[in-house]
């Protein structure tokens, strides 16, 4: 009995103790608030250079929060933050797990201006680097599914499910240029929220309305963006800042976060764009044009790895494939996958979705047909000679119905090339019989046609356009290097890219030309000896030397069909650099010897193709005399070193 009594006045005693410790809190809780808002703000203020102040802050109740009259400064700069009054209600029982979450808010006259004039802003401090170092260890054990779920969390925690911002007001100026957004009434009752957004650049003003759903505990957003007027939405401040134009009919949003297990987040959601339209001079001269994309997607995201799941669907006006991406970072190398697989679909579907602007040689081009397409590639940063690239569009029945902007034929027959330098125009002419400079690929000399085959493309006769294994390699280099040093390029590629396309270097460029590529040797559209005759016809073998006849007189004083073998050697290696031929040429107007590697293997190629004999390979050095007007080039010459070697 008496042991019973002991361990009941044991439990009251700390039943007692607990409840004086709750009340005490209870009661200088305003005391403990402003201690830890003190210490945070003294923290924030000693770090980031900032004078905050507020003019009152306490504690209603067990969870509701009151501030009064907040402003925020950076030293020596114009106030960042203003902020009348706030009353925020925070969930009681989640704040005991040291969690926030907002479950009501009401604000009035928010104002957030980033101002900057000349090089002073009051924004900076954000860009300015921390002297804080996280352990090396920590650097490189990123958990990835950690940081997006509390990401994920602080978001939803600090969006509420009921409340209202009155008069919000967001400014970015740069000296006279400014860009306000003004929201003057943010309603948010059970879970859904609507208001006006007020867009006012420089002169031009713009009417949004946004629109969603937010639930926390089911961790979802829905947002829709839509303008107020029969006007479309243009993005303001991108103009200013990359020179671009984007505007739309509508955007919408979703998101929905699955905790799989520790280590493992899965975000669903879509997004969708209807009447979009992008300017920007290094995508296009003209404003593209896309009616409808739209995106469902599926990610996952691990402690060391991020996935675009199979399932995510993307819809590109009438073409729809499913993309696979992943990224794996181990230790300090990434690898990354990408892929997609796309089964038998109307040939149609892909080239009327092509983006209306961005691909002028083929808008109103009309197939007929089926296509399918497969695409890998696959780099691991720690191995990059492991890298795979596989890409093959397949048809079945497939026709040209009608051509669009271009008649990609036109090769087949005489038509006009206009040779450009720096993107601008110098010369123009015919290829064929009604220019004089022209010359029949039956009159071009068999040893330079092979002489610049085996250097630019010796597959070209056996291709299809393309040559996955030197774009291979192209990539391998270029990543090892880490820039753009080769191409990969076949004669097919560079004559598309000459003939068809603008001198924009850029994806889509790059995207179009495939295209035009896959239908010349598809469709067969052109002959390869009339393709290589067109190629021979419009090479810059010099400043503003074009065709093989002008380089033959230009070098040599003589016509195509004369040339001897080290003649048709030399004009091949100076291809891929014609402005700088003189750099193959020593002081004295000789070739350069380190040009005997580059002279050995094409001699030697010309002998396994049966042109030479072995005897006269051997017999080949980089021994040539300039006779045309490019001797009057090379006196005085001091060239630098850039002249081709073997491996090149």
């Amino acid at each position: 009995m008496k042991k019973y009594n002991k361990k009941k006045i044991l439990l009251l005693s700390v039943g007692g103790g607990i409840l004086i410790c709750l009340i005490s809190i209870y009661l200088y809780r305003n005391t403990l608030l402003e201690n830890i808002v003190g210490k945070r703000i003294g923290r924030i203020e000693q770090v980031h250079g900032l004078k905050i102040y507020y003019d009152k802050m306490e504690m209603k109740g067990l969870n509701k929060i009151i501030l009064q009259q907040l402003s925020i400064v950076p030293d020596q700069r114009d106030t960042l933050l203003t902020l009348e009054s706030a009353i925020v209600k925070l969930n009681f029982w989640k704040l005991l797990t040291r969690e926030i979450e907002i479950r009501h808010v009401t604000v009035n006259d928010l104002s957030l201006a980033f101002i900057k004039q000349d090089s002073i802003a009051n924004y900076d401090f954000l860009f300015k680097k921390g002297t804080e170092q996280l352990p090396q260890a920590r650097v490189n054990e990123a958990n990835y599914s950690e940081r997006i779920n509390k990401l994920l969390n602080l978001c939803f925690g600090f969006l509420p499910e009921n409340g209202k911002l009155n008069h919000i007001c967001i400014t970015e100026q740069k000296n006279k240029n400014f860009v306000s957004i003004i929201l003057p009434s943010f309603i948010i009752k059970k879970n859904h929220f609507q208001s006006n957004i007020n867009i006012q650049e420089d002169t031009l003003s713009q009417h949004w309305t946004v629109n969603g759903e937010l639930k926390q505990h089911d961790n979802t957003l829905k947002i829709n963006l839509y303008s107020s007027d029969s006007k479309k939405i243009s993005l303001p401040y991108i103009t200013r800042r990359f020179g671009a134009k984007v505007t739309f009919d509508t955007l919408s949003y979703s998101l929905t976060k699955d905790i799989l297990d520790r280590n493992q987040v899965r975000l669903n959601g879509q997004a969708q764009v209807n009447g979009l339209d992008v300017y920007h001079k290094a995508l296009s001269p003209e404003i593209i044009h896309l009616d409808q994309g739209k995106l469902d997607y599926q990610m996952n995201i691990g402690e060391n790895a991020l996935e675009l799941d199979s399932t995510t669907t993307v819809i590109f006006n009438k073409l729809q494939f499913h993309p696979y991406l992943y990224a794996e970072k181990q230790k300090e190398y990434w690898h990354f996958i990408a892929s997609v697989n796309q089964s038998w679909f109307p040939a149609d579907n892909l080239f009327s979705s092509l983006p209306r602007g961005l691909f002028n040689n083929l808008e109103n081009i009309k197939t007929s047909g089926e296509l399918a397409y497969h695409f890998l590639f696959d780099v691991d940063f720690a191995q990059i000679d492991s890298l795979k690239i596989e890409s093959e569009l397949k048809e079945k029945d497939f026709r040209i119905i009608k051509y669009g902007t271009t008649p990609l034929s036109k090769m087949s027959d005489e038509f006009s090339y206009t040779a450009y330098e720096n993107g601008v125009p110098v010369r123009t002419f015919p290829i064929g019989t009604s220019w004089e400079h022209f010359t029949p690929l039956d009159s071009i000399s068999p040893i330079l046609q092979m002489s610049v085959l085996q250097s630019e493309d010796g597959a070209f006769f056996y291709h299809q356009g393309f040559l996955p294994d030197a774009l291979r390699e192209a990539l391998i280099y270029d990543l090892q290097v880490r820039r753009f040093a080769r191409g990969g390029s076949t004669i097919t590629m560079q004559l598309v890219k000459n003939v068809f396309l603008n001198r924009n270097k850029n994806f889509a460029r790059k995207l179009e030309e495939a295209l035009i590529v896959w239908l010349i040797e598809t469709e067969r559209l052109t002959s390869k000896e009339r393709m290589y005759e067109v190629y021979l016809n419009i090479a810059e073998w010099g400043p503003q030397i074009y065709g093989i006849q002008e380089a033959s007189s230009f070098y040599f004083n003589k016509r195509p069909s004369q040339l001897t073998i080290e003649e048709s050697i030399f004009l091949a290696s100076i291809i891929p650099k014609p402005k700088h031929f003189r750099s193959s040429f020593a002081d004295n107007g000789q070739l350069k010897e380190s040009m005997e590697g580059y002279y050995k293997l094409i001699a030697g190629r010309l002998a396994k193709k049966g042109l030479i004999s072995e005897i006269e390979a051997d017999n080949i050095r980089p021994d040539i005399q300039v006779t045309g007007q490019a001797r009057n080039s090379l006196v005085g010459n001091k060239p630098e070193s850039s002249s081709p070697s073997a491996e090149e």
